[in-house]
């Protein structure tokens, strides 16, 4: 999975300040919800309790927060769902998922519809960039269970920098990895400009980073908590001012059905008791990730 699905949506976030609490009057929704068999919305918490499962959609190739390994689902989004689902007191079933083009074609492929050849929709679905103002767009969708914020960060060769960190003016000059037409992608183009060959661009952060480790580049640019996941020795990774970005950070919650909202109460209340103990935190630990608590 990369940002690009979710990049219209953290852009507008980033380089147009909105509150916290806007309103949604006179914003129109995107679609209405239509007439389709029960299985093809969902299940509500009733039906979950009852079934004794929940499934919970996760980006694929995601890591730190969500993949593949040894045909077991790891990573932080993963074990939050389990969290959930014991606070539930179901079983948890992962559904890894591919990103489509843009974060509305997710939330209705996997939320409120399916997708049109074989597909169903999940209970919940995790690492939903939670936006107000996007969200006042959807009638059919709920944005809730706020657990963090993720930063954009730049990762660097210790070597190359033992001095003083890099900062985006620096990679007028020194070579810097992003992923292909992501945010970091725009800013440091916006900066250098697009003919910039010291930008160097990969299909996604995971191979930036291996470039980073391999010495082939000085540092990349991207979210915080995969330069993190992705540092060999020797790798730094520092939050710089973002000169030209209103905000470098975004919030991170989780989608359901609109038809179903005692369902994300009752998941809202499990994530903000993980906060309150500190399990939530000591999950981001176990996988080397900083955690940034989000305003709840």
């Amino acid at each position: 999975m990369t940002l690009r699905a979710a990049f219209p949506l953290l852009l507008s976030a980033m380089l147009v300040p909105a509150p916290l609490f806007a309103a949604c009057e006179g914003v129109a929704p995107e679609q209405r919800l239509q007439n389709s068999f029960p299985q093809d919305i969902g299940r509500g918490l009733d039906r979950i309790v009852e079934d004794g499962w929940i499934e919970v959609a996760v980006y694929a190739d995601f890591a730190p927060w969500s993949w593949e390994q040894e045909g077991e689902a790891r990573g932080i989004d993963v074990d939050l769902a389990r969290m959930i689902g014991d606070g539930l007191g179901v079983e948890t079933r992962i559904r890894l998922v591919q990103a489509g083009e843009t974060f509305d074609h997710d939330l209705r492929n996997y939320i409120y519809r399916g997708a049109v050849v074989g597909g169903h929709v999940s209970n919940l679905f995790l690492h939903a960039p939670y936006d107000v103002d996007y969200a006042c767009r959807f009638d059919q969708v709920v944005f809730t269970g706020i657990y963090a914020d993720e930063h954009l960060a730049i990762a660097y060769r210790r070597a190359d920098y033992p001095e003083k960190p890099p900062v985006p003016a620096y990679f007028r000059y020194d070579t810097v990895g992003v992923e292909n037409d992501s945010l970091s992608d725009f800013h440091l183009t916006s900066l250098v400009g697009a003919g910039g060959d010291r930008i160097h661009r990969y299909p996604s952060v995971a191979q930036a980073m291996e470039a980073l480790n391999n010495g082939e580049i000085m540092a990349v640019m991207g979210p915080q908590a995969q330069l993190e996941a992705g540092a060999g020795d020797g790798i730094a990774v520092h939050e710089p001012p973002l000169v030209g970005l209103e905000r470098s950070t975004w919030t991170l919650g989780l989608a359901l059905s609109a038809q179903h909202r005692p369902l994300g109460y009752a998941v809202d209340d499990i994530i903000g008791e993980a906060i309150s103990d500190g399990r939530l935190e000591r999950l981001f630990r176990k996988y080397g990730v900083t955690y940034h608590p989000a305003l709840r």
